[in-house]
């Protein structure tokens, strides 16, 4: 299992919705839309003799906020179970992840508000996704 590998599967995954910059890493300055994949937890030892890991990773969408509408149209979007601008459709589109993974899964979105980085506000969804991968 290789986490650089399932966040890198989860990038090229988000990269797939037209207009949607991803990041694999946490960018010091976001340049909105843009999915950045942020790990959050491993369980190790899910199937017996180390044959299973179960990884948590957020997927925060950050979005510009120059209107208030404008942002949360573009982020309701983000945030449909289905359709070309769906985060979930988009990354259960290859639940394997270009093969760093057994499995993966959306099971969330949390947090939808403003986000503030440095001087700017912008309006942001979380993502949880839970990823399947063997050992």
């Amino acid at each position: 299992m290789s986490i650089a590998a399932i966040r890198e599967g989860l990038a090229t995954r988000l990269g797939t919705i037209a207009g949607l910059r991803s990041s694999s890493f946490v960018p010091d300055n976001p340049t909105p839309p843009i999915a950045v994949v942020v790990p959050e937890r491993v369980d190790f030892d899910s199937a017996m003799g180390r044959g299973l890991d179960t990884l948590a990773f957020n997927i925060v969408v950050i979005a510009q906020r120059a209107s208030e509408r404008g942002a949360q149209a573009v982020l309701d979007g983000y945030c449909s179970s289905t359709g070309s601008g769906s985060i979930k459709a988009a990354v259960e589109g290859d639940r394997t992840l270009g093969g760093a993974a057994q499995d993966c899964r959306v099971v969330a979105m949390s947090n939808y508000g403003p986000l503030l980085i440095g001087e700017t506000t912008y309006l942001a969804a979380t993502f949880q996704v839970t990823v399947l991968a063997n050992t």
